[in-house]
């Protein structure tokens, strides 16, 4: 099966979601670029959603949002001046919009690189209550749909935190299970992931998951999470049944956790290439409302199905 059918699997449940929602409005502050006119034409004829544009020409000033940005940093520093002239930005204008409540999401990404794109999300927008970690979550849909739901699986975290201490971990796994069950409608079967499968190997790097599960099972008991695992252990049911008997997880893992950034963002790309997978994501986890980061490689498909995501989430 091409990559674009598997999209077309993913994303067709998705879209029917959406129409029975309220319409969204969607901003995109990189509204210039032809990948995101491409993508937001198809969502207007589609009606999917109501897509907003901002161009490299600048925004209406909006007082509202300087404000709106000073209030929130004024604690660490941030004077009236530099609110007001940092709300102008289009990355920072699209994140007040969402946080003002004069959108529902915002998606970019295309143009700017993700540091910049996370940190005008957070500081426009905030993390959620309670949340200390933002982090993110690909989407990866593989042809055998034997594995995950139907075949799609949720990978964290690929793209923001490079490595993540215990906590962080167990946050990370925390929050990529309310994902899974919020965009592939499953209960989430979590695997924190390791070289080591219930103390094969010995190692701090082993002792950070162990230390990860411990902290999840604590905070949220309700949980259905499992590790150290081995990625074939978490995925193959014969495997897991050899290396983890009585898991509950193993062999039949939906939600994979990595140990860090690189082995996360290596694995999903072995996944697209060698296994002809398709992945969407990055998506932000742990902020108070929806904004979303867009690979500066993306195309018009992309930045569609980031779209639809987004408006998914709010």
């Amino acid at each position: 099966m091409a990559n674009s059918e598997l999209a077309v699997r993913f994303l067709s449940g998705h879209i029917e979601s959406l129409r029975k929602l309220p319409k969204r409005r969607i901003v995109f502050p990189e509204g210039d670029d032809p990948r995101i006119q491409q993508a937001a034409a198809r969502l207007i004829d589609e009606r999917l959603m109501e897509p907003v544009l901002i161009g490299k020409s600048g925004v209406t000033p909006d007082a509202r949002y300087g404000r709106l940005l000073h209030e929130r940093r004024r604690a660490k520093g941030m004077t009236e001046i530099e609110a007001r002239q940092l709300s102008m930005k289009p990355l920072y204008f699209a994140s007040l919009m969402v946080s003002a409540g004069d959108a529902h999401g915002s998606v970019g990404g295309a143009a700017n690189t993700t540091a910049e794109t996370v940190r005008a999300a957070i500081l426009s927008i905030g993390v959620a209550p309670k949340v200390k970690t933002v982090s993110s979550v690909m989407f990866v849909i593989v042809p055998d749909g034997n594995f995950g739901k139907d075949g799609a699986l949720a990978f964290a975290d690929c793209a923001i935190l490079i490595d993540p201490c215990a906590t962080e971990l167990a946050e990370i796994a925390m929050a990529t299970a309310e994902s899974t069950r919020r965009i592939l409608n499953v209960e989430p079967s979590v695997a924190l992931l390791s070289f080591s499968t219930k103390g094969s190997g010995k190692h701090p790097f082993v002792d950070k998951i162990v230390e990860a599960v411990r902290i999840v099972r604590e905070r949220a008991p309700e949980l259905n999470v499992d590790g150290e695992l081995q990625a074939d252990a978490a995925l193959m049911a014969s495997v897991g049944a050899g290396k983890a008997p009585g898991s509950t997880v193993a062999g039949h893992a939906n939600t994979l956790i990595f140990p860090d950034l690189a082995s996360g963002n290596i694995g999903y790309k072995l996944v697209e290439r060698l296994a002809g997978g398709v992945a969407f994501g990055p998506f932000l986890q742990g902020l108070a409302k929806p904004a979303n980061d867009l690979s500066r490689g993306c195309s018009a498909d992309d930045v569609y199905g980031a779209a639809i995501i987004t408006a998914l989430q709010a």
